[in-house]
């Protein structure tokens, strides 16, 4: 894994999610309400929507478009929708939010 420090938790708001642009496209990260981080694609599988402006809640994100309910840890669609957005690992030392941009460089060659 090649850790990259993107930034301070504190500068994402609890229950919110800011972007990172990388080399395939936009990454959401997400801090929820007990200060957990969770990277994922910004763009819903439904309608294309961005999750980083959706809803957090326990470990989930609602898309803001059509109101489908993503896993924040697996990706996968939960409910009657389907579908699945990627998910990036990301993890919190000593405040500093760090994303694995390994995978991302994994993700763009496949």
């Amino acid at each position: 894994m090649t850790w990259l420090d993107i930034g301070s938790i504190n500068d994402i708001p609890e229950r919110g999610a800011r972007i990172v642009k990388t080399k395939v496209g936009c990454v959401a990260v997400f801090r929820t309400a007990e200060n957990e981080v969770f990277a994922t694609a910004d763009r819903c599988p439904h309608k294309g929507g961005p999750l980083s402006e959706g809803i957090v809640h326990d470990r989930k994100v609602t898309c803001p478009l059509h109101n489908w309910v993503f896993s924040l840890e697996t990706g996968e669609a939960q409910g009657a929708d389907e579908g699945q957005i990627d998910t990036y690992a990301a993890r919190v030392v000593d405040g500093r939010i760090l994303l694995d941009v390994s995978q991302l460089s994994n993700r763009a060659a496949a």
